[in-house]
């Protein structure tokens, strides 16, 4: 019969026997994920940073739009109400000197 270790036991063989190869080993890798996930999160950032400067330069230039031509049909709205009035004062004016030759 094979005897089976568990699995705690291996580990502790395979530390000892090859402790600072893995130590060694870990420690690399550990430190080159730290600088991918650095790096990954960094470039995300800057990536993510941009797009919100995209979108919000997009909605600058969406609400300028629009309040110029909010501003347009303003300037529209004003000019037919002064005609409205200008037109008024005159009809207004010629009953007053109509009704003044009676």
């Amino acid at each position: 019969m094979t005897e089976r270790n568990s699995l705690v036991q291996e580990v502790a063989a395979t530390l000892r026997d090859h402790g600072i190869t893995a130590a060694i080993t870990a420690l690399i890798g550990g430190t080159i994920a730290l600088l991918a996930a650095v790096s990954r999160r960094a470039f995300t950032n800057d990536a993510m940073l941009s797009r919100l400067d995209r979108e919000l330069l997009a909605e600058r230039d969406r609400v300028d739009r629009q309040r110029a031509e909010d501003r347009k049909g303003d300037a529209d709205r004003l000019e037919r109400i002064e005609t409205d009035i200008r037109a008024m004062r005159d009809l207004m004016f010629e009953a007053f000197q109509r009704g003044r030759s009676d």
